[in-house]
């Protein structure tokens, strides 16, 4: 099924999954319905669901509209100066992956942030 949308961003999934019951891996299919221009990130990866994955944010040179985040606040932690220097317009902490740190640091660079679920707002109409 694809369905139509009138804005296609690049979205960055962090923490994909090749496994279908994964929700990052859910929101990359779903993503791609709604033809949005999708990057995966996965160390142990080169594609998922069809989906060009990257080893790690650094190797993403282009700009994001969104950056999904699927990683617990431990992992998210490490990687704060990574996600800061990417530059995103806009964060997602979906449920479980809430950094109060990661937070305070996309604030302080200017960065929109959100605790959401990719999936829901993509289902109702509000990503």
């Amino acid at each position: 099924m694809s369905v139509q949308t009138s804005l296609s961003q690049h979205v960055v999934v962090l923490g994909a999954s090749p496994k279908p019951e994964r929700y990052s891996n859910q929101a990359i299919r779903l993503l791609m319905d709604y033809q949005h221009n999708v990057t995966a990130v996965n160390p142990a990866f080169d594609q998922i669901n069809q989906c060009p994955c990257v080893r790690e944010l650094a190797a993403i040179h282009q700009p994001i509209d969104t950056l999904c985040l699927y990683r617990n606040a431990s992992q998210l932690a490490k990687q704060i100066d990574e996600i800061i220097a990417l530059k995103p317009k806009r964060v997602i902490f979906n449920p479980g992956t809430e950094s109060w740190e990661l937070q305070q640091a996309l604030t302080q660079s200017g960065i929109l942030w959100q605790e959401s679920c990719t999936l829901v707002m993509l289902r109702s109409g509000h990503f």
